[in-house]
């Protein structure tokens, strides 16, 4: 069932389903709630799931011209009050990972568990920097093109024709999203922190997964830190950024897995 509460100046789109405890699925950069049907679909089964448009993305409206990842973060804490949620497990995809970073910085007494899928906790370095800042010039002209080159590079080579169905259905949401929306998301990930220093000594359970031919993400320098935070989960998958597309099944295990987990404790 879709509902919407007011965030400062703009409407917020979520919906929910199932019962007990909390779990919060946070789509990436040009997706929005719909991309988790299939997840939410199993996982309420045994939780209550909030899925929530972003700013700027699906039905959400845009706030300003920068969404940073604390503004998207309070958003999200905004929601999950007026749900009188207090202990949530947030998964968040790519740049849904971000604002669950963002979330736990800001609001750690409310987390039991984060999982980044196909995400990091990284900041942007110089180069990524620089191509987002190329990417801006080209959306403010014809945000089209950015958005067809995009999509098709989110799946593995090898994927691309055995989901082709899926990658051209992102490819059509993707295309609704507002030019304003774009540039205000790639500016708030260009300037968000580096936030690994909340993995070292963290008061909830995370779960990491990477992709092996993901080229959206930075997985070296990942990997690397990753190594130096024996606390967190990592799961490697065959394929690329769509972890969840790609390998759903794998996915779909882990995630249950780590929910129980999470709420054990």
């Amino acid at each position: 069932m879709p509902n919407f509460i007011q965030y400062k100046n703009c409407q917020v789109h979520f919906t929910q389903q199932g019962k007990g405890s909390a779990v919060v699925l946070l789509h990436g950069f040009l997706e929005n709630l719909n991309i988790w049907n299939d997840i939410s679909a199993i996982l309420s089964q045994k939780y209550r799931v909030v899925c929530i448009d972003l700013l700027g993305h699906g039905k959400t409206d845009n706030l300003g011209y920068v969404h940073t990842m604390d503004q998207q973060a309070q958003m999200v804490k905004t929601v999950l009050n007026k749900l009188r949620l207090r202990k949530v497990i947030i998964i968040g995809h790519s740049m849904g990972g971000y604002v669950a970073m963002a979330f736990a910085k800001l609001f750690p007494q409310n987390i039991k568990g984060i999982c980044l899928l196909n995400s990091t906790f990284l900041s942007d370095n110089p180069n990524k920097v620089s191509d987002r800042n190329k990417t801006i010039e080209i959306v403010k002209k014809n945000p089209e093109i950015i958005i067809k080159i995009a999509i098709p590079g989110l799946f593995a080579d090898k994927n691309k024709v055995v989901f082709k169905r899926e990658m051209q259905h992102i490819l059509k949401e993707a295309l609704k999203t507002s030019k304003q929306g774009i540039v205000a998301a790639l500016e708030g990930m260009k300037i968000r922190e580096d936030l690994s220093d909340l993995l070292e000594d963290n008061t909830f359970k995370t779960l990491v997964f990477i992709g092996k031919e993901d080229l959206a993400i930075k997985t070296i320098p990942l990997k690397k830190k990753l190594q130096t935070l024996p606390d967190v989960q990592v799961v490697y998958l065959e394929g690329g950024h769509m972890g969840f597309i790609e390998n759903k099944d794998i996915v779909l295990a882990e995630l249950s897995r780590f929910c129980r987990l999470c709420f054990k404790t």
